[in-house]
């Protein structure tokens, strides 16, 4: 399908190009660099403000250290130097067109981003109307492919994210009631809120839904109504900084179960708020560190040498997933520019269906939609006397 899209898109553009007897304006245009080399821009379309401000800035991290180990790429015989364009959605949905807006107007060839499943599907049609290809990089809501014909991603989707972790609460550890909790208004909360309870409830376990608004700062009577309903696990697929207050609300309440978290959950900031506190809590996500040494060593490296860096990773060089898979967009661009073998958006849209590249969180390869063909996620669990988070199983939905 997206091929056909390509296919068509590329006709129409090299068509109205005849017609007006010139070459295309705005996207795509190379300039020249500082080396001398001609330039092809990648935009980065990614919260730095806003409720995910923090995980943005970690997966912008991971592109920022790829264009440092490869500031370069041959396009079509020629060596370009890769220049990062890097706009703040500031998380929501409102401000996602305006940003998405700023990165076509820039001239940028292909788009990476966003942490955050409502602002990418905003940006999308921005995207789509410009014919700029968008590659997701841990936006995991189905609609932001499905419902947009230039949007690729190379992360797992909800649907299986859900049903990961739905499995594993009830087959390991043995649940039978679990409590879910989302953020009214959010597309990636209740998409896996819905999931979740989906596949939970097909397993033969019960489910107890409640959302709360944005702002809310205490989540104590949400977990005393869990623990008044008898759940086995609180499923809370939130941001960083409202898992944070739930983990910190369920140690003093005395939540007996286990906490549930989606990749969101898989940042230094949400394990240094367990870290002595009397929980459980186990995540869905996308890498592990150790999972590649030579890229944590040498992230860890760059990391403490640029103070930058390290405020925007939570102030350690705890490797987040997202900053690995972050880190894989930047090549997977790479590998489709080469491919396209022009900086022309509508080339690289074309390229990008065929693309295949052997990343540090897996192989990444595109179905018919634009989605990864990913099968498997890490389960990590909050060691909450280290600080850490430990490997415990990579889960399939089978």
């Amino acid at each position: 399908m997206k091929k056909l899209f390509a296919l068509v898109l590329a006709l129409v553009m090299a068509l109205s190009l005849v017609a007006c007897g010139g070459s295309s304006s705005g996207s795509g245009q190379a300039s020249s660099g500082d080396s001398g080399n001609k330039v092809v821009k990648i935009g980065v379309f990614e919260p730095q403000t806003g409720d995910n401000g923090a995980g943005g800035k970690q997966e912008i991290l991971g592109m920022q250290y790829a264009n440092y180990v490869q500031p370069t790429v041959e396009i079509g015989g020629e060596t370009y130097d890769v220049q990062l364009e890097i706009v703040d959605n500031r998380t929501t949905a409102e401000n996602g067109p305006s940003a998405a807006s700023e990165l076509v107007n820039r001239g940028v060839s292909v788009v990476l981003g966003s942490y955050g499943s409502g602002v990418s599907m905003a940006g999308g049609a921005i995207f789509e109307e410009a014919g700029i290809p968008a590659i997701g990089v841990t936006c995991t809501n189905p609609q932001v492919t499905s419902d947009c014909s230039v949007y690729f991603r190379i992360c797992f989707l909800d649907p299986f994210q859900g049903t990961v972790l739905a499995n594993y609460a009830y087959n390991e550890l043995g649940v039978s009631t679990a409590y879910v909790l989302g953020m009214l208004g959010s597309d990636y909360d209740q998409g896996l809120v819905y999931y979740f309870t989906e596949a939970f409830e097909d397993l033969g376990g019960t489910v107890v839904a409640e959302s709360f608004p944005e702002g809310t700062a205490n989540f104590v009577s949400y977990i005393n109504n869990a623990k008044s309903a008898g759940a086995g696990v609180i499923f809370a697929p939130v941001s960083i900084n409202y898992a944070q207050l739930i983990v910190e609300a369920a140690d003093a309440q005395g939540f007996d179960g286990a906490l549930l978290g989606s990749d969101t959950w898989d940042s230094n900031k949400v394990i240094e708020s367990a870290k002595g506190k009397n929980i459980s809590a186990f995540v869905t996500t996308f890498y592990q560190e150790g999972g590649n040494e030579a890229f944590d060593s040498g992230i860890k490296e760059w990391i403490n040498a640029n103070a930058d860096a390290k405020t925007n990773n939570g102030g350690n060089d705890m490797i987040a997933a997202v900053t690995a898979m972050g880190y894989d967009a930047y090549f997977t661009a790479l590998e489709a520019l080469k491919a396209a073998g022009s900086t022309e958006p509508k080339a690289v849209l074309e390229a990008l269906p065929n693309v295949s590249y052997e990343g540090v969180s897996g192989l990444i390869k595109f179905d018919d939609i634009g989605d990864a063909v990913r099968d498997s996620a890490f389960i990590k669990t909050a060691n909450t006397e280290t600080g850490a988070w430990d490997f415990v199983k990579v889960q399939t939905v089978g």
